[in-house]
């Protein structure tokens, strides 16, 4: 039962990073509407805070995510049925975040099965660290349940619409090291170590400066998904990377100029604090 149980953690390191997990055991850390509620609500308070800058997303108990609870699912009456389009919120799908653009990166530590509205969660992140035994997959291919959280959009735009289409037309299991070889899966790593090395990389990320590095972030995510041209995406990249050349770049430059980073040293980055 979820009722005495924390079905969505969070908590702040101390640099800055955000950790946010499911925890329903019970359900393979499958997605019921109060627990969709909770992680976006989660997703929304990470938004907010200026001290957030990184969050790594994961499951508890070496699940990621098995999906949408399908006991819940199986319970919808045919009136009911609209309840599933998020009415106040536009933002909100079904499994809670899943249609947010976060403003700031996502790192997802992906154990077990990421399957289903669990693949499509996964797909929210920037990046995908992946242990050797995880399995991706549009396994509600079997119930006549659809992808309605994203996952017809962002899988195309990271591995291709011809692996995008065998995936989800077939269901098929996908394992990391195939994940990986399509693009899916950023890192392999052992058993056990999706979430410390995520971490890691959350903490490499932080040191940046972070309006260079956003702004990047957010002028890639336009050219995938909303410029209506390459002449378009090139306006914005420039329009949108200018101002930070002043508010970050100048004083990198500066410090480059006085000697830091050369031959490629990251030792010296510096966490901008604007």
């Amino acid at each position: 039962m979820d009722d005495n149980e924390e079905t969505v953690k969070k908590s702040i390191l101390p640099d800055g990073i955000c950790l946010i997990s499911l925890n329903r055991p019970h359900r393979r850390n499958a997605v019921d509407p109060a627990t969709a509620k909770k992680l976006y609500e989660a997703f929304l308070a990470f938004e907010a805070s200026t001290e957030q800058k990184i969050c790594v997303f994961y499951g508890e108990h070496g699940t990621f995510c098995a999906g949408a609870d399908l006991h819940e699912v199986a319970q919808i009456k045919d009136d009911e049925a609209k309840s599933l389009t998020p009415v106040q919120d536009r933002n909100q799908g079904p499994m809670g975040p899943s249609r947010l653009q976060t403003k700031k990166p996502v790192i997802a530590a992906v154990a077990g099965h990421a399957v289903a509205g669990g693949l499509e969660l996964s797909l929210l992140a920037d990046m995908r660290v992946v242990e050797e035994s995880a399995i991706f997959g549009v396994f509600c291919r079997r119930w006549g349940v659809p992808l309605i959280d994203g996952g017809t959009v962002r899988l195309q735009r990271i591995i291709g619409l011809g692996r995008a289409l065998d995936m989800i037309l077939t269901g098929r299991p996908v394992g990391a090291r195939e994940a990986l070889q399509m693009g899916l899966a950023n890192r392999v790593v052992a058993d056990g170590k999706a979430l410390d090395t995520a971490i890691s990389i959350a903490r490499q990320l932080v040191k940046f400066p972070q309006l260079c590095m956003n702004a990047d972030r957010e002028s890639a995510y336009y050219a995938a998904y909303d410029s209506v041209s390459f002449t378009d995406a090139l306006r914005y990249e420039f329009e949108n990377g200018s101002r930070v050349v002043i508010a970050e770049g100048k004083v990198g430059a500066a410090r480059f100029k006085e000697g830091a980073g050369r031959h490629g040293d990251f030792s010296e980055a510096k966490h901008s604090k604007l």
